[in-house]
């Protein structure tokens, strides 16, 4: 008979395992609590705007072809790409602001104008990214890190010497440059990583060779059609989604999971693989039978969560280009309170999104729909009156940089934060991005994707190997998939 499988959580990571394990011949459902899928990539529609919840940038495009490749498709058959040029907009201050330019060219052009040299240095950094981007996204990041053996042949050791896995990509990049404004652009990337470049292994100078050469893009109609072809192409090799149907709990006999608990009742299957929060299952399944104590989860270094706001604006604001990156404050500051003495930002730094710009789509005409993100520490108490308070702050800012009202052409307004979070998704402690990607947290080091007292309990998503990020999403579901193909047909 034809073995089922369980994945609970309709995100990257579960749709991607679900779709691998039905294309190995297995029977699969999908539980998701929420009312449709995506998970943080969500999105809702309102006064004729669309808003994307969650994820906003499309990097790594050659992971969503090897995605959709491995099932017989392309991107191209879900939806349609264009890349972004400027690939974005840093503001440094209120005189100075840098759109980074897609061609590669006009980029060492942009360095060298603030350092002499600094085109042949980025070449030369650029380089060894390149290599680290091969031999990172080849290798690396395909491992279940399930023992120390899998990392132990010659050529890994030379590669993980060679791409820097053991020193910091704060040091690195200063290897190359001084000019204070290129340091922060390359340290940029670092950031989608969930730590400061100090606590970031050197080999993540990867992301600024996604970013740099492989590029920016955007799915036109929002990021949320990447979901929609993920769905599409998953019912296609037979998964059955079912929503809002939330997992209450585990029926556990002779150390195997035998069904999941719903409130349609119990839902049995061959194997389960939790896409859902990683503490948030262990919860579910009690003291005896978690693979980590909560001492154990509470020393973890999580990413960041962040402060959103959702806004229809009944005019087009100028001065704004699809990614919008305000870093016109003291990041040491801002990364102190987040990483160090977690509190909410004094003078934060912030993220603005203006899909809009790109795709009409998005807002009706003559309108603009902006998002903007703070990333803060997790488990900062989130309030109604904390959270207008930092709206009336980016109001601010946002308002002279574009310099024009915006506050009085707001038709629409949502925001988002911890409690949010944890709500939708039980993220640990209202995290958006899950666990830091620090030397300590990498690999074997993080947490294993099986459990060790359950035979055929396994874990995929942003808590467990590979990382955080839609890319790393993908790449976890297929690593999980293929153990749990591995174990069953034993």
């Amino acid at each position: 008979m034809m073995k089922k499988v369980i994945v609970i959580g309709a995100g990257f990571s579960g749709l991607s395992a679900a779709t691998e394990l039905a294309s190995k011949g297995y029977e699969v459902q999908i539980l998701e609590k929420n009312d449709h899928a995506g998970g943080r990539a969500r999105v809702f529609q309102s006064n004729g705007f669309t808003f994307d919840m969650g994820p906003s940038w499309y990097w790594m495009p050659d992971i969503f072809e090897t995605y959709f490749n491995r099932f017989g498709k392309k991107p191209a058959d879900y939806y349609d790409l264009v890349r972004l040029d400027p690939s974005y907009s840093v503001i440094l201050s209120e005189t100075e602001k840098i759109d980074l330019p897609a061609n590669y060219n006009d980029l060492k052009n942009l360095f060298e104008s603030y350092e002499p040299g600094a085109a042949a240095q980025l070449d030369a950094f650029m380089e060894q990214a390149a290599y680290k981007y091969k031999v990172g996204i080849q290798d690396f990041v395909w491992k279940p890190s399930r023992k120390i053996t899998e990392f132990l042949s010659l050529k890994l050791l030379i590669d993980a010497i060679r791409i820097d896995v053991f020193s910091s990509f704060y040091k690195h990049i200063r290897k190359f440059f001084t000019s204070p404004t290129l340091l922060k652009l390359m340290e940029f990337p670092i950031l989608f990583l969930g730590a400061i470049s100090e606590n970031t292994p050197a080999m993540y100078s990867l992301m600024n060779y996604a970013e740099i050469k492989l590029g920016t893009w955007y799915p036109m109609g929002g990021m949320h059609h990447i979901v929609k072809g993920m769905v599409a192409l998953a019912e296609e090799k037979g998964v059955k989604i079912t929503y809002n149907a939330e997992v209450q709990g585990f029926e556990i006999v002779n150390g195997k999971v035998t069904g999941v608990k719903t409130a349609a009742g119990l839902q049995q299957a061959d194997a389960f693989v939790a896409g859902a929060d990683y503490h948030h299952v262990e919860e579910l399944l009690g003291d005896g039978l978690r693979n980590y104590d909560e001492a154990y989860w509470d020393k973890r270094v999580m990413a960041p969560s962040s402060l959103l706001f959702y806004l229809g604006i009944s005019k087009r604001l100028p001065n704004l280009k699809h990614h919008n990156l305000f870093f016109d404050r003291d990041f040491t500051v801002h990364s102190h309170e987040i990483y160090t003495d977690p509190a909410w930002p004094s003078d934060p730094l912030f993220y603005a999104s203006a899909p809009s710009v790109t795709d009409p789509s998005v807002a009706p005409e003559g309108c603009e729909n902006v998002f903007l993100l703070i990333p803060v520490a997790p488990d900062l108490e989130d309030t109604e009156e904390g959270r207008e308070k930092y709206f009336e702050h980016l109001m601010d800012r946002l308002e002279a940089h574009c310099g024009v009202s915006i506050r009085d052409s707001i038709v629409y307004k949502r925001s988002y934060a911890h409690r949010d979070f944890k709500s939708d998704y039980h993220a640990y402690k209202g995290n958006a991005y899950g666990l830091a990607n620090t030397l300590m947290q990498t690999a074997i080091l993080k947490p294993t994707l099986k459990n060790k007292h359950l035979d055929n309990l396994y874990y995929t998503g942003q808590l467990t190997v590979p990382g955080p990020g839609v890319p790393p999403s993908l790449i976890s579901g297929i690593v999980v998939a293929t153990e749990v193909d591995k174990e069953l047909k034993g």
